[in-house]
């Protein structure tokens, strides 16, 4: 795993030990089994953003503290210019641009998310709240509780996260997208 995964597995540790909870009663609060939750906490997996979601709404704590290990400080505004927002590879195909984490207390985390083509099945999450999508470049489809829907450029969809859904770029292409997790 890269060490940016490392890093956030060990804060997910850090974070578990400081509300002294049991591996199992953390993976209760993200609805997985025990092995899941141990092996993403090792860094054996790569933790998707739903679980650290889960765990940031569930404890109060904030996910860019989580994803950067950064504690945002700003109350009034927080700019991003543009392509400057804190970055995160999470895998070779899949890159995450935070556009608010000095934002302390956010009601909702904007990010620009890139997804590289790859050949692999669609790999689906669900968390709680609702998430908004909207195609800034390339195409790309978005399957929903099994339906597929593709979305291209200037397309944008609201829906339901706690419903599985997960995305993949079309056309051989790159895609890039703002997603909004509320």
């Amino acid at each position: 795993m890269n060490e940016q995964i490392k890093q956030i597995a060990e804060r997910l540790k850090g974070l578990r030990d400081a509300l002294e909870l049991t591996e199992q009663e953390l993976a209760d609060v993200c609805s997985i089994s025990k092995e899941e939750y141990i092996a993403y906490e090792s860094d054996i997996k790569d933790i998707p953003v739903s679980i650290l979601h889960r765990i940031s709404q569930k404890f109060g704590v904030e996910m860019t503290s989580l994803l950067f290990g950064d504690d945002p400080h700003m109350r009034a505004y927080y700019l991003t210019r543009k392509d400057q927002g804190t970055a995160m590879e999470r895998t070779k195909a899949y890159k995450y641009q935070s556009l608010a984490a000095g934002f302390i207390n956010r009601k909702a985390d904007p990010f620009i998310v890139t997804v590289e083509p790859n050949d692999k099945p669609i790999h689906l999450n669900s968390h709680p709240g609702q998430e908004f999508n909207m195609v800034l470049e390339g195409s790309m489809i978005l399957e929903l509780n099994g339906k597929q829907l593709t979305l291209n450029e200037g397309d944008s969809i609201y829906f339901d996260s706690g419903i599985n859904h997960g995305m993949k770029a079309l056309n051989g292409k790159t895609v890039r997208f703002l997603a909004i997790i509320m």
